[in-house]
């Protein structure tokens, strides 16, 4: 995971699933400090590393000084998409998405998805983006937490939810 949104909504909701995290030196300003603060009060390793090492660690993307070292939420199926329905107390709030395979696209509907209260988002397992590094920075730390079922057959879970 990289960015510092990203990292920032991670440490302030899990922050058990950080296993490490490195800064780019000699990047000092503010929102790197309280990041570090934050890591520290959450018990995180945080490393000093250079902007070489960092690319070197998730490529040549804009990681704006941050990178960590995650521990990834489980992808969910049709199965544990099911079961976490039935607990959902009132009338679910799922976004269904079908053709969306750029990474922006997804990380951008799953920061909207998680400010508008959204259950899961569901995909097809072929033909979409999966979650990865952009789709995280993108997504500010969403998607983290906004549960993704990516299913075989859309169609078929639409008509079995």
């Amino acid at each position: 995971m990289y960015g510092l949104h990203a990292i920032n909504a991670l440490l302030e909701r899990s922050p058990e699933r950080i296993l490490e995290i490195w800064l780019a030196q000699p990047r000092d300003d503010a929102r790197v400090r309280e990041l570090k603060r934050t890591a520290e009060i959450a018990g995180s390793h945080v490393h000093a590393a250079s902007v070489d090492a960092l690319v070197k660690l998730v490529g040549d993307v804009n990681h704006q000084g941050a990178v960590a070292a995650i521990r990834p939420l489980k992808p969910w199926d049709e199965n544990d998409l099911a079961q976490a329905l039935e607990r959902v107390a009132d009338d679910a709030l799922l976004l269904v998405l079908d053709g969306v395979t750029d990474p922006h696209n997804l990380g951008a509907c799953l920061r909207s998805a998680a400010a508008a209260g959204v259950d899961a988002v569901i995909t097809p397992k072929d033909r979409s983006a999966g979650v990865d590094g952009v789709v995280r920075k993108v997504a500010a730390g969403a998607a983290d937490f906004v549960p993704l079922a990516s299913v075989t057959n859309l169609a078929r879970t639409l008509d079995a939810l």
